[in-house]
């Protein structure tokens, strides 16, 4: 098998826009996240284009002016691919391509083709295959460009078109033959979650990147696949796990990010049933991250739309040997001292105002805090085992609850 680093990285461009409600800092850091992606995906991001805009051009996305200077740009660099920052739609992405003559990828097909390089099970390959084909059915009129040529009347009455509606067919009963496998597949695993007891389930929540699989394996001591790139893990991960004489099941679910395509949330419900049917949440954040507190505000918005904000939930401040305050020269009297300046004590009295103790900072990866960790996890984990097997804990206060439920 070919390892990604042996082969060429696609050169690209990276377009964004600058509005009102997007300024320029937050464009920035928008296509900060878009280079990552490109990465991920393997590609190699050459230069990066911005324009100030009251909105997005309806027919092109930016303007006449800077679409050229894009062209232009592609053409003297030998650039094979352009990536836009926000979602096209399908006339845009047919107009750009014409003028650019290269790929045209928006951050939803970028995401999408990440999830499908990074998809292991044939489960996961089934979700990110229905969120393709989601995504492609109202784009495929732009892959017939041959037919731009026929100026056929009303609809366009010639053979062409009837391709057209064979392929939209053909993608029509392959959506309902994926959503059909899934649902099955969907009974199956909520088969496997009742078949595992009245344990008590912790779920791993967080956005992506932020050293989740990590912590799993560092809990576990089992080995999940993970790395420096965004997605590592797709596939939802159990185990067990027994802290001092009291188990509980551990999953480690897919990361979240900003602009997370709809087609994902609604093909990855199962997955995100761990989430819903869990007892307590760990939110992961990457506190060395600039603005993780956006990160944090965009998991919240995610786990709201799947009506799981309200539960007990322990916020884990991960990566604190990588966390760098940005300095101020004691001689600049101009710059003003921001929460890009707090020191990690600062962050920690910040975050204790604000959730008291379910607020940790830990390191995964250099195994910093652990123990304050497993003890703050373990009293949440016992107290809701307290509620749930009131008899047990009454009678038995000194039972070992290590052979309840059943490890996947």
């Amino acid at each position: 098998m070919i390892e990604k680093k042996d082969i060429a990285l696609e050169r690209c461009v990276l377009i964004g826009i600058i509005t009102k409600d997007q300024d320029e800092e937050k464009s920035k850091e928008y296509l900060d996240e878009l280079e990552f992606l490109t990465f991920t995906a393997g590609g190699y991001a050459i230069k990066r284009f911005t324009q100030k805009m009251d909105m997005p051009n309806p027919k092109t996305f930016i303007g006449t002016g800077k679409m050229e200077e894009v062209r232009q740009f592609i053409e003297d660099n030998d650039i094979g691919t352009a990536i836009f920052d926000d979602e096209l739609s399908a006339a845009q992405e047919r107009n750009i391509s014409k003028i650019l003559n290269v790929k045209v990828l928006d951050r939803t097909n970028l995401i999408l083709d990440i999830f499908a390089q990074r998809a292991q099970t044939s489960y996961a390959r089934t979700q990110v295959e229905l969120a393709q084909c989601e995504y492609l059915l109202p784009r495929l009129r732009g892959m017939w460009t041959h037919l731009e040529r026929q100026k056929g009347g009303i609809g366009m009455r010639g053979p062409g078109e009837t391709e057209i509606e064979t392929d939209r067919r053909i993608v029509r009963d392959k959506i309902s033959l994926l959503k059909e496998r899934i649902k099955t597949i969907d009974k199956q695993m909520a088969v496997q979650r009742g078949n595992r007891g009245k344990m008590v389930r912790v779920a791993l929540v967080g956005y992506t990147n932020v050293g989740k699989s990590t912590l799993m394996n560092v809990i576990s001591k089992s080995e999940v696949f993970a790395e420096n790139k965004l997605f590592a893990t797709l596939d939802t991960t159990v185990r067990k796990v027994v802290i001092q004489n009291l188990p509980f099941l551990l999953s480690d679910t897919v990361g979240f990010i900003r602009k997370l395509p709809t087609q994902l949330v609604d093909s990855f419900k199962s997955t995100l049933d761990e989430v819903r049917e869990a007892d307590l949440l760990l939110h992961v954040v990457d506190i060395s991250h600039p603005n993780f507190e956006e990160h944090i505000a965009s998991v919240e918005k995610i786990l709201g739309e799947i009506k799981s904000g309200d539960k007990p939930t322990i916020m884990v401040f991960n990566k604190i040997d990588a966390y760098q305050p940005e300095s101020i020269d004691k001689d600049d009297l101009e710059t003003e001292r921001t929460e890009r300046h707090y020191t990690l004590e600062e962050w920690k009295k910040t975050w204790m105002n604000k959730v008291g103790d379910n607020a940790l900072f830990i390191s995964a990866l250099n195994k910093q805090n652990l123990e304050d960790f497993k003890k703050r996890v373990y009293d949440e984990v016992r107290e809701i085992h307290i509620t749930r097997f009131p008899y047990n804990h009454f009678l038995y206060p000194d039972y070992n609850y290590e052979n309840l439920g059943e490890e996947e």
